[in-house]
């Protein structure tokens, strides 16, 4: 079965078996998010809700037991902005972790910083992923075959990693470079991480889920946001998702067949995207797969987080 723009989740893992599977999604209790962690509760995997709001998260887990029949659907508190938070959630995890879905992030929000100066978008979006998928490192190579998920953005167009001025410092702040920013970090991390960890078995990449209308616009003025994207594209109408098939991809990276094996790659519409052609909204960037920006953003990240690997 080929698998595109209208593919659901379910339609991705119909006739797989994750029985005796661990997953962990970040942002569990609400969008995509809640699609993901479904369709993998359908296939019979263990899944772990870690969201800020464990009274949502307690909510959704039992709407997914009930919806799925899957009792082993569990919740933990994750604040990815609190890298004391990361670290309590990854040293509370025992056993082996088979799959892991950076999903949670925030996007176009005002200007805000962590305690420790970070803009909040990129501190929340890479860093805390990036600390949180660092400290499960063990539990994800005692699987002996683990899948990393980096939930990215098209808007990873509108940004390379500013090196000189991560946290905007010195630049003036636009909302909508620090989520581009952010989210193209996201794919050099599947870049870097895979090379790293693919001799593990640990297998990353990213995706650009779609147009889903969710609460993670909650910032964003979405007719303004249609009419940008609407000209950067030609005049194009936006086509939107359902949540359903907004997880799509991200189900089909973490337990899909068809990506067995597949690393340090971008993909949309459960397939790998195309390189972005100047003057469009659509594909991946250059500099978001680059090696070379992949290899200074990890060195930068772990000199930021004060961690080694």
């Amino acid at each position: 079965m080929s698998f595109g723009f209208e593919t659901t989740a379910a339609e991705v893992l119909d006739g797989v078996d994750l029985t005796g599977k661990r997953a962990v999604v970040t942002g569990g209790a609400s969008g995509i998010g809640i699609e993901t962690a479904r369709a993998l509760a359908a296939a019979g995997a263990e899944v772990t809700i870690a969201v800020r709001n464990t009274e949502a998260g307690e909510r959704t887990a039992a709407d997914l037991v009930a919806d799925t029949g899957n009792k082993q659907i569990h919740v933990g508190r994750l604040d990815l902005a609190d890298q004391d938070s990361v670290r309590a959630f990854a040293g509370a995890w025992e056993g082996p972790l088979h799959i892991l879905v950076n999903n949670a992030g925030v996007m176009a929000s005002p200007l805000a910083r962590t305690p420790q100066g970070w803009e909040m978008q990129f501190a929340t979006n890479h860093l805390g992923h990036f600390a949180l998928a660092a400290g499960l490192l063990p539990a994800l190579r005692a699987a002996n075959g683990a899948r990393v998920v980096a939930v990215s953005s098209s808007a990873h167009l509108r940004s390379p990693v500013v090196f000189d001025d991560i946290h905007f410092d010195v630049r003036e702040y636009d909302p909508w470079l620090a989520y581009g920013q952010s989210k193209t970090a996201n794919v050099l991390f599947a870049v870097e991480a895979d090379r790293r960890w693919s001799g593990d078995g640990i297998r990353v990449n990213a995706l650009h889920p779609g147009g889903i209308r969710t609460n993670l616009q909650r910032h964003v003025d979405i007719d303004a946001l249609v009419r940008s994207v609407q000209e950067a594209n030609g005049g194009k109408e936006i086509a939107w998702k359902t949540p359903q098939q907004g997880a799509a991809t991200s189900v089909l990276l973490a337990a899909s067949p068809t990506a067995e094996g597949v690393g340090g790659r971008y993909y949309d519409d459960c397939n790998e995207a195309a390189p972005n052609q100047p003057g469009t909204r659509t594909g991946v960037a250059a500099y978001a797969l680059d090696p070379s920006a992949a290899s200074r953003l990890w060195d930068v990240t772990l000199d930021t987080l004060h961690i080694t690997l």
